[in-house]
């Protein structure tokens, strides 16, 4: 006679958690959980709390080895009193204007190579070529190419223009900012051309072919069809390169010897007040002035791109809308 072995109560949830394991919902959500707990925990190590920790920071008056005592808002005080501290906002207007001009310059220039041109891919290849210089080796170059009687003074010696009657590019503070703007905008100009041509290349070319044969020129498909297409990531390359103009660093530090001539940027002074004055928690308290500040122009600019951009459409296959666009019919 053949003796069966009793169900346990163990084995019945051995075997619940097996049907359960094996259910391909539950498969999904482990398998969601295993590749992005890794990442978050990663994310909350090294930026959330680190954010917690300079918040905490700024509220004291501290250096790196000692805290003399909690000061609140005094540090905060500080920053928007100091005259020092204040001239690096004027500063950072420099760089959001070539901000301006490289987001222009970078527009143009995709546009245009967006058609027929012979020799397109070389003249991409050298706008963007400045942008794999590392920032160091650019900020040396340009510093002997400001040089008075170096480089830029030879070659507008060529053109007939005295040395005598040339500024002192790096010195003369009504033009020194202008200088390192200039290398700002040759280094970041050729990526922004390059996302705004991968952007424009997305673009349907039979919107292009229908517009040229309702009459429509060159302006006409660039305001009506590339703009409007590329909205998206106009509006990215705009906040990137704006934010990035309040952090400004490498060209001044570098070109003018960690920002001499009035041309120390707020990062600039943060960075001496940290590392040169030791005074670590007036610099914490001057890095999360710079984050509320880059979040608050981040909002300002999409609240604007979203006013500019309420009228586009998303859907890119609407010909016969696209067709009355292109003639700049309403």
């Amino acid at each position: 006679m053949k003796v069966v072995n009793p169900v346990t109560p163990q084995d019945v949830r051995r075997g619940t958690c097996k049907t359960w394991f094996q259910k391909p919902a539950t498969q999904k959500w482990m398998l969601i959980l295993s590749f992005s707990i890794v990442p978050l925990f990663l994310l909350v190590l090294f930026t959330y709390y680190p954010f917690a920790t300079m918040l905490d920071y700024s509220l004291y008056n501290m250096s790196y080895t000692k805290v003399k005592g909690f000061v609140g808002l005094k540090n905060y005080v500080e920053i928007f009193t100091k005259p020092e501290l204040l001239a690096t906002f004027r500063i950072s207007l420099y760089y959001m204007v070539g901000a301006i001009v490289q987001i222009a310059l970078a527009l143009y220039f995709a546009t245009v190579l967006s058609y027929p041109v012979r020799g397109k891919g070389l003249y991409k290849g050298a706008m963007f070529f400045p942008f794999l210089i590392n920032g160091i080796a650019i900020g040396f170059i340009f510093k002997y190419f400001y040089t008075h009687g170096y480089v830029l003074d030879s070659i507008l010696g060529l053109l007939g223009i005295p040395l005598d009657s040339l500024p002192y590019w790096l010195r003369d503070q009504s033009i020194n900012n202008w200088s390192l703007v200039a290398t700002s905008v040759w280094k970041y100009m050729g990526q922004n051309m390059v996302l705004f041509s991968g952007a424009i290349m997305s673009v349907d070319p039979n919107l292009y072919e229908a517009a040229s044969i309702d009459g429509a020129n060159k302006w006409h498909q660039f305001r009506h069809i590339i703009l409007p297409s590329i909205s998206t990531v106009l509006t990215l390359n705009v906040i990137l390169s704006i934010t990035g103009s309040l952090s400004a660093f490498e060209p001044p530090y570098v070109i003018t010897s960690m920002g001499g001539n009035g041309t120390a940027t707020y990062f600039i002074k943060m960075h001496e007040t940290a590392h040169t004055l030791h005074k670590v928690g007036l610099a914490s308290a001057m890095a999360v002035v710079l984050i509320l500040i880059i979040l608050l122009m981040t909002v300002i600019q999409k609240l604007v791109f979203k006013y500019a951009f309420r009228d586009v459409g998303t859907d890119t296959r609407e010909t016969p809308k696209r067709r009355r666009a292109a003639k700049g019919v309403a």
